[in-house]
């Protein structure tokens, strides 16, 4: 299974997730996003909604009634209702239960020594667990660059 690490360097998650999602989608995957506490599922919940002026980001969470029709579902636990394809780590959410998914895309913010610090213990392990890792990280325009 795939596993990518996005190394945020230039813009802020809020930022960089929602096209990661949308892309996703256009796939035809569902996607479950794992945050690190239930404040910033909540929090990311009503971004979601409001991120571009033009268009929405269709999701819910799982404390939702029906989180299983969620073609998009926010959770800070390990579960995935809605048969999702993809699942995307942020925010210090643990990605190593990561089987039983297409691809998983582990999102870290490169001003966080933290995050940063838990990003490479969780590349080693996943590396080890037989995972096809790859790493990308953000240039000055934004765009993503694959690096290793």
């Amino acid at each position: 299974m795939d596993v990518l690490f996005y190394h945020l360097t230039e813009s802020t998650l809020e930022e960089a997730l929602p096209p990661l999602v949308e892309k996703s989608l256009e796939r035809g995957w569902r996607a479950v996003i794992q945050t690190g506490t239930r404040e910033r599922c909540e929090a990311l919940d009503s971004w979601l909604w409001t991120w571009r002026e033009e268009a929405f980001l269709a999701h819910g969470t799982d404390r939702d009634v029906h989180p299983e029709h969620q073609p998009v579902l926010l959770t800070d636990a390990a579960t995935n209702p809605n048969g999702a394809q993809i699942r995307f780590f942020v925010d210090g959410a643990d990605p190593t239960g990561v089987d039983g998914y297409e691809r998983a895309v582990v999102m870290f913010d490169g001003h966080d020594a933290g995050q940063l610090d838990a990003a490479r213990g969780y590349w080693k392990s996943l590396k080890s667990a037989g995972h096809a890792v790859t790493y990308w990280q953000q240039g000055p325009d934004r765009r993503w660059q694959k690096k290793a």
